[in-house]
């Protein structure tokens, strides 16, 4: 099973394993994050060619929730350039913007004698217990992915995520982009109160990337922070079995 089927040039279908965690009726978002990405890429390789500009950074605007029903999207690109692009990807259902990305690409560069970070690796994913991570959240979507996680304290933990089912049937598809179709989980990771007790959806998801990610699986080390007035932000260092590629964060809407 897939997370989408392509329906024609520009439009997809989900299928049930897209269900949603607050909402059984309405789309996890997290997969139509993927799509887009992967959209990008295919546009940019159909323009240029593979092998050009790579994904440096994606930040998503969540205009809304998405039923269960197909969605189309348009690709712009804002800025054209030789090493630097900026490239806009719109989400629509029923002719209503319903996600918005836009994406950095830069041309690559010979650094790897400059590479490295003072972030810490993670353990790895055998040295970390499976969680059902059904216990807390529904939904198709969290029902389809293979978690493994450390719980820290309320607010932090420590996971690895993996899922089985491709993200467009029949279509290759990029490791940014499977990477890009499970980031939105992190806000469901680490919680830092009961979700049935207070909602804190996600408004946005942006991730800058200072490397590609490796197959397998990716790692999340993720801070929950609320503030007093209803606002909130989760933040993840973004892992795979190599060690960090990146961060991730999510402007949260705390609802008691």
């Amino acid at each position: 099973m897939s997370y989408w089927h392509r329906t024609g040039p520009s439009t997809f279908t989900p299928s049930r394993h897209v269900g949603g965690a607050w909402d059984l009726e309405t789309q996890h978002i997290a997969t139509l994050l993927g799509v887009l990405a992967h959209e990008v890429e295919r546009e940019h390789d159909a323009r240029r060619g593979a092998g050009g500009l790579r994904i440096s950074r994606l930040s998503y605007d969540i205009l809304g929730t998405i039923p269960l029903e197909p969605v189309a999207v348009e690709i712009t690109v804002l800025r054209r350039g030789r090493t630097i692009e900026l490239v806009e990807a719109r989400a629509s259902h029923a002719g209503r913007p319903v996600v918005l990305l836009r994406a950095w690409l830069t041309a690559g560069y010979a650094t790897a004698d400059l590479e490295g970070t003072h972030h810490v690796a993670m353990p790895a994913p055998d040295e970390v217990p499976a969680w059902d991570m059904t216990t807390l959240w529904a939904g198709g979507f969290i029902a389809s992915v293979e978690v493994r996680r450390r719980d820290l304290d309320p607010g932090r933990a420590q996971a690895w995520v993996r899922t089985p089912h491709a993200l467009v049937a029949d279509e290759g598809v990029s490791r940014l982009a499977q990477v890009a179709g499970l980031l939105d989980i992190t806000n469901g990771i680490a919680v830092r109160v009961d979700p049935k007790d207070v909602s804190f959806p996600n408004l946005d998801l942006t991730a800058h990337l200072f490397r590609a990610p490796a197959p397998g699986w990716l790692g999340l080390d993720t801070t929950v922070s609320f503030g007093p007035e209803g606002a909130g932000v989760t933040t993840s260092v973004l892992h795979d079995e190599r060690g960090p590629f990146g961060i991730s964060t999510q402007c949260l809407t705390v609802r008691p």
